[in-house]
């Protein structure tokens, strides 16, 4: 059998590659920046070196194991998680491009954030996810 061949037949059935395999990899990376860095200090550098193994040894368990259910189930939660922390970075940057048109303000009662257009005084505003009137004051 070539090697191309046993290669493949090996990973057959192995879960592999995905989000948390890379989100795992980025950690990896940022920690040995960490430890370039603090260097001078022995014991930080043997906690981050410490730290950066076990995810290495964490992140190629995941990528071999045949245990597929499991290592989707473990990604769809870092997924979710990931998701919450890209949506509020996505509305910060929103925030800044419509800041001479819009305000953003959030619902009283379903907290959905809703973009109002940047109007001076009260306006009575209604939510377009659980359909409730409230008013909302914009000072400038």
């Amino acid at each position: 059998m070539k090697f191309r061949q046993r290669v493949a037949q090996f990973f057959y059935g192995r879960y592999g590659i995905d989000g948390l395999y890379y989100g795992l990899l980025v950690s990896i990376l940022v920690l040995w920046i960490l430890r370039v860095i603090f260097m001078d200090s022995a014991a930080a550098s043997i906690l981050i070196y410490i730290l950066e193994t076990f995810l290495l040894v964490w992140m190629l368990y995941r990528c071999m194991s045949r245990n597929i259910a499991a290592r989707q189930h473990e990604n769809q939660i870092f997924s979710s998680f990931f998701k919450k922390i890209k949506n509020f970075f996505i509305l910060q940057k929103n925030k800044i491009r419509d800041f001479q048109s819009y305000r953003y303000k959030k619902c009283p009662h379903c907290k959905a954030t809703l973009r109002l257009p940047k109007r001076k005084g009260t306006h009575p505003v209604i939510c377009p996810r659980c359909g409730r009137r409230f008013d909302v004051t914009t000072r400038i």
